[in-house]
């Protein structure tokens, strides 16, 4: 206990304090840097280096070398084992105590999922309908939602149910984080695309956002993805689990496990043009596999 309340949190405040002047040269990475000119005045050092460092390539970008990333993701993988919660999500304040972990898991999977992505990407382009949403680049924010015609939806319509499950854990899409440490445009847009996913396959799966929840819920992200940080939220998730819930966690992960197998590419749904459907249905249409009778 000492440990885990005093160590571990201020390695954590210590760490993320470090994230944005870990080396020099993220001292050039802004959003300004985004828009930088393309050339300098001759003579003014400030200007000429930031031309010359690493460019940000979208809004919130973030260049790292191979030792940055190396640092930030031994970093990341230290304090996501401390807390595999809700990876990539600004949580409520009264759920400040999750979030560390949220936000290290999120840099865990940037750092180290480019293999992943990179295999979803391909996925996606090979997919009619996974090819229409890396063209179209669609975003799940409160935005482009709207919210009271969900609510009018009938029971069991899919955006009936995913504001269901917004309002019972009290969360919104606008809590996931951006993107900052991928290298790459279009695999940064697969990284969001999967967070922004998250909480519609816990909506298809009947997972609520406790840690029981989002242990099942990596392990069928875990096959279906091969991020990383699904994995390890997966293999570790179930020791933060009391031995009641992981007598549940025997029974539900094998289920996660054969619908992670059994279903199609979870990025390959246009869920935007999903809402109206019902839950029963899409989830027979992407494979999930009936869930076992267990309460969560």
């Amino acid at each position: 206990m000492l440990v885990r309340g005093l160590l571990l949190p201020h390695a954590w405040r210590n760490l993320r304090a470090a994230v944005p002047t870990l080396f020099s040269g993220f001292r050039y990475v802004s959003i300004q840097a985004y828009n930088a000119p393309e050339e300098a005045p001759r003579g003014d050092p400030d200007l000429i280096a930031q031309i010359t460092a690493p460019r940000a390539l979208y809004p919130h970008h973030i260049p790292t070398n191979t030792l940055q990333k190396l640092l930030l993701s031994a970093g990341s993988a230290f304090m996501s084992l401390y807390d595999p919660y809700r990876h990539g999500t600004i949580l409520p304040d009264h759920m400040n105590s999750h979030h560390d972990g949220s936000y290290m898991i999120a840099v865990l999977g940037e750092t180290t999922g480019t293999l992943a992505l990179r295999s979803l990407r391909e996925k996606m382009s090979q997919d009619p309908e996974g090819a229409q949403i890396l063209h179209e680049r669609p975003r799940i924010c409160m935005s482009n939602l709207d919210i009271e015609r969900f609510r009018e939806l009938p029971d069991g319509t899919f955006g009936r149910e995913y504001i269901r499950f917004l309002d019972v854990n009290h969360v919104t899409p606008d809590t996931r984080m951006p993107v900052k440490f991928v290298d790459d445009q279009e695999l940064a847009y697969v990284a969001q695309r999967y967070r922004e996913v998250h909480d519609l396959m816990h909506t298809l799966l009947g997972m609520p956002t406790t840690m029981l929840g989002e242990v099942v819920v990596k392990w069928f992200e875990a096959v279906q993805t091969g991020l990383p940080m699904c994995m390890l939220g997966a293999v570790f998730g179930p020791l933060r689990l009391s031995a009641r819930r992981n007598k549940k966690v025997i029974e539900l992960v094998p289920w996660a496990v054969r619908s992670g197998s059994n279903a199609r590419c979870v990025l390959n749904i246009y869920y935007e043009k999903r809402w109206e459907q019902t839950v029963v249905s899409l989830r027979e249409e992407i494979g999930i596999l009936p869930s076992p009778t267990i309460k969560v």
